[in-house]
């Protein structure tokens, strides 16, 4: 049984956040999934933290956005949704040319 109120298709996603700071960082929707949203973003240099991996603030903007839209689609019409707080553990090191897979359930 899908759980979203709205019905959006990863193409309507992207468009929506293309000139946001989720779509300047490169993330992309991939899947609307009955249960889950999921969201890709390929590690560039601009993603990277000094010691040349990715960015613990990058991560947590990939988490917040997967999150936020999953929020929006699972809210009835009218209503809206905003991050308000995230705490975020990193517990492997990622590096240039890996692709960030988040999904949201």
């Amino acid at each position: 049984m899908a759980i979203w109120k709205r019905q959006a298709t990863p193409e309507q996603l992207n468009a929506r956040i293309a000139d946001t700071a989720p779509g300047l960082f490169g993330i992309r929707i991939t899947a609307i999934n009955p249960d889950s949203l999921v969201a890709e973003m390929p590690v560039e240099a601009r993603h990277l933290q000094p010691q040349g991996i990715l960015h613990g603030g990058v991560s947590v903007v990939l988490a917040e956005t997967v999150g936020t839209l999953a929020t929006i689609l699972a809210l009835p019409p009218g209503q809206r949704a905003v991050g308000l707080e995230i705490n975020a553990n990193h517990v492997a090191a990622v590096k240039p040319g890996q692709v960030v897979t988040a999904t949201c359930t």
